[in-house]
């Protein structure tokens, strides 16, 4: 088993930046590749960023490339998205996720998830 905490949402204007953490604990956090996902209200959960088990290789939306950044720290055992340029639409709740194996853009495919974290852009 492995649990997921997010933390680090909040309100904030447009052109604003956040940074979310998600804190892993339970099975050996550098053995899982993770993930960011969103979900808007109305709208299916969709990718955001992921990032191989190491850290070295990482994937990124259209929507979000150059403005978001998905990183790790496997000593601390933690993912971040540092997000810069934040737009209204941009807001959702943020839920990190984890997995066995290679970086996936399919939510489907992670078999952990965190309870999520609000992020809201004024505009």
């Amino acid at each position: 088993q492995v649990q997921l905490v997010e933390s680090g949402g909040g309100l904030v204007q447009a052109g604003g930046s956040l940074r979310l953490s998600c804190a892993a604990s339970g099975r050996t956090f550098s053995s899982y590749a993770m993930g960011w996902f969103r979900q808007a209200p109305g709208k299916e959960r969709e990718f955001v960023a992921t990032v191989d088990y190491s850290g070295s290789d990482t994937d990124h939306a259209d929507s979000v490339k150059g403005r978001f950044t998905i990183s790790r720290d496997n000593a601390k055992s933690t993912v971040y998205l540092q997000m810069y340029s934040l737009k209204p639409e941009d807001t959702a709740v943020y839920y990190c996720a984890a997995r066995l194996g290679w970086r996936s853009r399919v939510p489907s495919e992670y078999e952990y998830w965190g309870q999520g974290t609000q992020v809201t852009v004024s505009s």
